[in-house]
């Protein structure tokens, strides 16, 4: 594969693209996992899937908007959920987690009223749902870059903030900290890692990516940096393994780089059993 990766396009801009992705979507899937939000991902990749499947059928609809990529509209719906999530998590103040189920509904119902009205899955919606090697374009890859751009200045700008709050959201707030509008813009930022994710991971797949690699590296991590160094490095792995799979098995590389994933978490699961057998034994 490395000798076609120079020689087409498409797998230049899948490889590019996934390396990308391998490193943010854990990046700040440790602090989705951290604060307990893991399902905030699951709720985002459906409501990105309605505006995947709303922009696929104006595209079908109106000829002006033919060429319209669909990213754009499924980066739209996604911050747009995120900030729907975020209003009502302070509407339902006793009741936070409500905000999910009832913004992954509605991101389920658009999104089968869309594909209905679009007569149907079509190769390029099947494609978005389960990530696909030969769709990525070199417009994608623009904005996958640009996305991990504003992945990496948010959290170098906030890192110290997010870590207090995910660790002791009280102390955050009670020292001054402006909790609520970095929440914010966390959401936000997660919304635009989901949509620009979905090309290569698959809307379906993509918050496996952002938890799966960080639940493997809590497992043998032994402080926080160290859990973000390996949930980066188990990503990359998952995703070189699993574009490489997918290629030359003519696979879905969402399904294989999730599953990937679940193998290294289980290597990692494995390797602690032993080594606490070890200890004890010892």
């Amino acid at each position: 594969m490395i000798e076609s990766i120079f020689q087409y396009e498409f797998l230049q801009n899948a490889f590019s693209s996934g390396l990308i992705i391998g490193f943010i979507a854990p990046l700040l899937g440790v602090f989705i996992v951290v604060r307990r939000l893991s399902l905030i991902a699951d709720a985002l990749s459906h409501v990105t899937l309605a505006g995947i499947a709303g922009s696929l059928y104006l595209s079908q609809s109106v000829g002006a908007l033919a060429s319209l990529n669909p990213l754009y509209l499924g980066i739209v719906a996604s911050v747009t959920g995120s900030l729907f999530i975020e209003r009502l998590r302070r509407l339902y103040k006793h009741y936070e987690e409500l905000a999910i189920p009832i913004i992954m509904s509605a991101g389920l119902g658009f999104g089968a009223i869309f594909i209905s009205l679009a007569e149907g899955f079509s190769s390029d919606l099947f494609g978005y749902l389960f990530g696909s090697v030969s769709a990525v374009s070199r417009q994608d890859l623009w904005i996958v870059i640009g996305i991990a751009v504003i992945v990496i200045v948010f959290l170098s700008l906030f890192f110290k903030e997010l870590f207090v709050l995910s660790f002791d959201e009280e102390y955050a707030k009670a020292s001054g900290l402006p909790a609520k509008w970095i929440h914010v813009l966390f959401m936000i930022v997660t919304a635009l890692v989901i949509a620009g994710s979905m090309r290569i991971v698959g809307i379906l797949l993509v918050s496996s990516l952002m938890t799966l690699p960080v639940a493997a590296a809590m497992r043998i991590s032994k402080s926080f940096k160290q859990s973000i160094f390996l949930s980066v490095l188990f990503g990359e792995l998952a995703v070189i393994i699993g574009l490489i799979s997918a290629f030359y098995l003519n696979l879905a590389p969402g399904g294989t780089i999730v599953v990937t994933s679940i193998i290294i978490l289980l290597l990692t699961i494995l390797s602690k059993k032993l080594e606490s057998k070890g200890v004890v034994s010892g």
